[in-house]
């Protein structure tokens, strides 16, 4: 893609600072909490007296080190219900002793699905649930690394974003690290985070009693010491010095930009990193932006447009981070609660990038891919006079890339019968029949061809690798494709080792990387 009418670069700050926004919805806490740590962990840079290198990992990590924590959302929505509200009651951990924290998850366990469910978990959970959340802890800092390095910070970031969740008492993950083999970037966000919680909801002396409780087994001794004689230094006016134009103005030099195809690749990273939200949408976001850039192309649209319509279809979904896992990965209906959550997301996109100027085009559009012409569509219940050419391609790349990907609710739909069905939505006036047309010819229904896959792949292998990355277990994908489970097994493991992956997750990134998932 060339640059567009999105133009001009963007600042690599911004691109984090809006996902520091994502983070915060899935965390639960209110949309500054990441630039919140930002400013504490610089403030206690300033008294341990950092250099710049580390001032601007401390920078960076503070404002995207939790991006990757939704990647098994999924899995964590299985274990404890609500994923968000899990997190967001998660930091009261560190303030209670052993016997309340054991019942603080066993309460979660135990709070959701059918009494054998619950015990089931709960007896499990010793073994197979710590097991699940190493693997989510070694997840999140993996995939966090590799998104900072793709999209162009230092080898300082990299390192602190790896060790985001090791322990000074080497408890922590992914390497138990102990001591000071932990970089003092990574040292002083992970202090930063649950004192900007502690001080927001108990005060100054909150802050105080929660550090001194970890000192020496989750935080820096040292670190600590210095926060607790200069506590009302570190946390005053923290919310006037967390604001957007505040926080781009603390970006230690020299200041980072991307623009043309180097702010598409950051673009794509972060429709990759939004896609792990579940397994039933991977690829979704890249498959959405490439139909509705070929549908624009269909339609007539100039290398502009395009660009800018392709954009917006990469950034479309972020604001899906925002509401739990328990309501995306529903089998059954949907309640009016649960409903109002899923008509929130557009709006939640639309915010988050509403600081980012260069992308307001796109926003724009991103924001209103679920309206409709009769009015029906949300948030906003715009009509027919509201919305651009732009809006409904994409509202019909949207409807139909969704149709041909499966649902907790519904399997997938054949080319055609997704066809047969968009067609209808534009006969009801809801989707533009223009647009309709143009996204059909897009997607083309082409007969099937011969290709060369990347890593090696064999085509039976591909096949495998979308069954799980849509989280289907090897029994299923040995029933789908006809085969033993055994040679799935096989399979999988080749998959796993010729893409270099060692999680589900980092699996399902890779091939997004590569463009494998997603493809409509």
């Amino acid at each position: 893609m060339s640059e567009g009418r999105d133009g001009g670069g963007v600042r690599i700050a911004e691109l984090v600072a809006t996902l520091s926004y994502a983070a915060d919805l899935w965390l639960g806490q209110p949309m500054d909490h990441c630039m919140r740590q930002t400013v504490i962990a610089l403030r206690l840079a300033d008294l341990v007296g950092v250099d710049d290198s580390d001032r601007e990992a401390v920078y960076y990590v503070g404002l995207v080190m939790n991006a990757y924590c939704h990647a098994d959302a999924a899995e964590q929505a299985r274990l404890v219900g609500d994923d968000i509200a899990f997190k967001r009651d998660g930091f009261e951990v560190l303030g209670m002793n052993t016997a309340q924290a054991i019942a603080f998850f066993l309460g979660r366990l135990g709070s959701h699905g059918a009494t054998t469910e619950r015990a089931r978990r709960i007896a499990a959970f010793p073994v197979s649930g710590w097991s699940a959340v190493v693997s989510f802890l070694t997840t999140h800092s993996t995939l966090g690394r590799q998104f900072v390095e793709q999209i162009g910070l230092g080898p300082a970031v990299a390192v602190a974003v790896g060790q985001a969740y090791e322990q000074w008492d080497g408890k922590g993950q992914p390497h138990q690290l102990r001591g000071t083999e932990i970089c003092v970037p990574a040292r002083l966000v992970q202090l930063a985070g649950p004192l900007e919680v502690f001080s927001r909801r108990r005060g100054v002396d909150g802050a105080i009693t929660m550090a001194r409780r970890n000192r020496a087994k989750q935080f820096d001794p040292s670190v600590v010491d210095l926060f607790c004689d200069h506590a009302g230094g570190v946390l005053g006016g923290v919310e006037e010095a967390a604001t957007w134009d505040r926080i781009l103005a603390a970006e230690p030099p020299p200041v980072r930009r991307v623009d043309g195809t180097d702010l598409d690749d950051a673009l794509v990273a972060m429709a990759d990193l939004v896609d792990l939200k579940s397994p039933y949408l991977a690829g979704h976001s890249r498959g959405v932006a490439n139909l509705a850039a070929a549908a624009g192309e269909v339609a007539g649209f100039g290398p502009e447009a395009v660009t800018t319509l392709w954009r917006a279809g990469l950034v479309h979904d972020l604001g899906r981070i925002g509401v739990s896992n328990a309501i995306w990965d529903k089998a059954g209906p949907l309640n009016e609660v649960e409903s109002e959550r899923v008509r929130l997301h557009p709006y939640l996109t639309d915010r988050m990038l509403a600081r980012v100027a260069a992308l307001d085009a796109s926003r724009e559009i991103a924001s209103r891919h679920h309206e409709r012409l009769d009015g029906s569509g949300y948030p906003r219940g715009l009509t027919a006079s509201s919305l651009t050419s732009s809006d409904r391609l994409l509202a019909a790349a949207d409807t139909y890339h969704a149709m041909t990907e499966p649902r907790p609710h519904r399997p997938s739909f054949a080319g055609s019968e997704a066809s047969l069905r968009l067609q209808q939505e534009a006969r009801a006036g809801r989707l533009g029949g223009a647009a309709v047309n143009a996204v059909l010819a897009a997607a083309g229904h082409r007969a099937p061809v011969s290709r060369a896959w990347p890593a090696g792949l064999t085509a039976r292998e591909v096949e495998v690798l979308g069954l799980l990355a849509r989280g289907q277990p090897n029994k299923q994908i040995a029933t789908e494709t006809e085969t033993a489970e055994r040679t799935v097994k096989a399979h999988r493991a080749h998959i796993m080792q010729k893409m270099e992956a060692d999680s589900l997750a980092g699996l399902v990134r890779a091939a997004d990387h590569l463009g494998i998932a997603g493809e409509g």
